[in-house]
């Protein structure tokens, strides 16, 4: 699996989770998967939801209405939910335990490292089927 995303949409990404740094910031990628290429279509930039704002730095939640929304409007322009996305705000772009026990199968898990407010690095995940770790995946940037 591979993740593909266009430069505008790579740049709004960058623009949500610099903005929301400290904190974690998130969202959801709506597309269609082509040939093991997961392609991003839409995006969805979420609020960190997580209930504690002092633990926002290393935590966050997207609400479970704001996935039924993503899904309702990905099924409507005739796409689906291919993964989600997170910052890591000063730490670096690989997945942790955290991550890993509230990721599922399948979906690809873009994670940015943000440091001093600014993104630094961009990794692709895929949590494997017996979700005893993931595996990174390429990411394609196309203009």
């Amino acid at each position: 699996m591979t993740l593909r995303l266009s430069v505008s949409q790579r740049d709004r990404i960058r623009a949500h989770v610099e903005a929301g740094y400290p904190a974690e910031a998130c969202g959801i990628l709506l597309g269609r998967e082509v040939d093991g290429i997961k392609v991003v279509e839409d995006l969805r930039l979420v609020d960190n939801r997580w209930e504690n704002p002092a633990e926002q730095t290393h935590r966050f939640l997207i609400p479970p209405e704001e996935v039924r929304a993503a899904e309702r409007a990905a099924a409507a322009a005739g796409l689906e939910i291919i993964g989600f996305f997170h910052s890591h705000p000063d730490h670096p772009a690989r997945p942790s335990a955290f991550d890993r026990e509230h990721a599922w199968p399948w979906y690809a898990y873009l994670i940015v490292s943000v440091e001093d407010g600014r993104a630094v690095d961009w990794r692709v995940w895929e949590l494997r089927e017996d979700r005893s770790a993931f595996v990174e995946r390429p990411l394609e940037v196309t203009g």
